[in-house]
């Protein structure tokens, strides 16, 4: 906060910014004059452009670009428990949300060497979406096919709707309102082609990204060390 002449001066310096705050201004004139507060500076707001999300996504979102967290680069919250994926331009715009499909098994680790096991079969109790911050990297697959990559070791990426076994429904289980519906794929975050190329493939898919995954079985502000923010609140009552 800072402090400025009240009517009494005739005029004010300089004011001193630091981290986009007023800090203090040097008032030159009056020595009685009043000083009066000068509001804090806003802090910058992630616009989900009307989106419905859960608290833990907004929470986590605007950290993210409030901190700088996300280095000035696109980035992505993956809400878990809602089964939703937001896409957010590098100034902390939303350019699009969509479900997703995720790992059939609960859970917030990849099983150790599971990234090996893509070509002879991944157990179904392995078949996990991680939880945690990946620096996202556009790359391709074993098949040639453009995908985001988030931990390359895991084999876990954001990628296409696929075509799979019918028994499957993974087209109908996007389309779905249930979350609980759109758990099927290895571990990997997939979502609708269109969607896909419309708003994953210019962003993500042409450079590195930032993309939070949230825990479903631990508490998501431990996840990802996210304190106090600018509006002096903590975890879900930061927003």
């Amino acid at each position: 906060m800072g402090w400025v002449r009240g009517k009494g001066a005739k005029w004010a310096g300089a004011v001193l910014l630091l981290g986009g705050s007023v800090l203090c201004t040097a008032a030159l004139a009056g020595p009685d004059a009043p000083l009066r507060e000068l509001p804090a500076a806003a802090a910058p707001q992630v616009d989900f452009r009307g989106q419905p999300a859960s608290r833990e996504a907004r929470a986590v979102a605007q950290w993210s670009f409030e901190t700088g967290d996300n280095r000035g680069r696109p980035f992505a919250v993956v809400d878990k428990k809602d089964a939703r994926l937001f896409v957010f331009s590098a100034n902390g715009r939303l350019i699009g949300a969509t479900p997703a499909l995720l790992g059939l098994a609960r859970g917030d680790d990849s099983a150790p060497g599971v990234g090996r096991k893509v070509s002879t079969g991944i157990p179904p109790d392995e078949r996990t979406t991680p939880a945690g911050r990946f620096d996202s990297e556009p790359g391709r697959n074993l098949s040639g096919e453009a995908i985001v990559w988030l931990d390359y070791d895991a084999a876990v990426a954001i990628h296409r709707l696929r075509p799979a076994a019918p028994s499957q429904r993974r087209a109908q289980r996007l389309a779905s309102g249930p979350a609980d519906d759109n758990r099927i794929s290895l571990g990997c975050v997939v979502v609708d082609e269109a969607f896909y190329d419309r708003v994953v493939a210019p962003t993500l898919g042409k450079q590195r990204g930032v993309v939070y995954v949230l825990p479903e079985t631990r508490d998501w502000r431990v996840q990802f060390g996210i304190g106090t923010l600018a509006n002096g609140g903590t975890g879900s009552e930061a927003l």
